[in-house]
């Protein structure tokens, strides 16, 4: 589940909203151990992703760095590349 969470600082352009709320769901998926929480659980489930995604969006406007942005296609091709030389 986490391998879907990626890494959301320093990009050019920045991480959007719907990026954030995604590394978020994908947290709470994987603390709770669930995909899709029960009807009684859905409201706390929803609760505890737009609270990770607010903390995680405050995070990512407050952090700071000297390292120029990174560039998302680069960074893709650079994980592809290690795929297929983990996986053949």
């Amino acid at each position: 589940m986490c391998r879907n969470i990626r890494t959301l600082f320093n990009f050019e352009p920045p991480a959007t909203e719907t990026e954030i709320r995604d590394a978020a769901l994908q947290f709470v998926r994987k603390v709770t151990g669930t995909t899709r929480p029960a009807r009684r659980n859905e409201a706390a489930f929803d609760h505890a992703v737009e609270r990770i995604a607010a903390a995680t969006a405050e995070l990512l406007a407050a952090l700071e760095t000297n390292q120029p942005p990174r560039n998302r296609e680069v960074e893709a091709a650079k994980a592809r590349e290690r795929s297929m030389a983990r996986f053949g």
